[in-house]
């Protein structure tokens, strides 16, 4: 199983830019997509998660400005980022428990993409 995220840049305070991730493999099913965020010198911190039926979670210093979504049946998900402010500014990356069938046995298993650089300019 593979992510990949894309839609990264540099955009100015205010605007919007939109990240994408698309799981690849041999995928049974994605249970929940969770978009992180690492800015330099702090911790990973969750953005937001969307399970499969799209029920969504947002950290405090997003709501409002920040919306998930995600495809099934294209195994991708979104970030749709407007407002942006300049502590909005880190590496995003997706990360989603994917349900992976061999035969007749299924496993969950924790997946990361390679992170998209988002940078919002004062």
């Amino acid at each position: 199983v593979q992510l990949v995220g894309s839609g990264g840049g540099l955009v100015p305070a205010g605007g919007s830019l939109r990240l994408a991730c698309a799981a690849s493999g041999n995928i049974f099913s994605i249970h929940i997509w969770d978009w992180f965020r690492q800015a330099p010198g702090k911790r990973r911190e969750l953005v937001a998660n969307i399970t499969y039926n799209s029920i969504r979670n947002y950290a405090d210093s997003v709501k409002g400005r920040f919306t998930a979504s995600r495809d099934n049946a294209r195994n991708m998900v979104y970030l749709q980022m407007n407002s942006l402010k300049p502590e909005d500014t880190a590496v995003y990356y997706c990360n989603a428990d994917v349900a992976v069938r061999n035969q007749k046995v299924v496993t969950v298993d924790d997946y990361w993409g390679q992170g998209t650089q988002v940078t919002v300019s004062s």
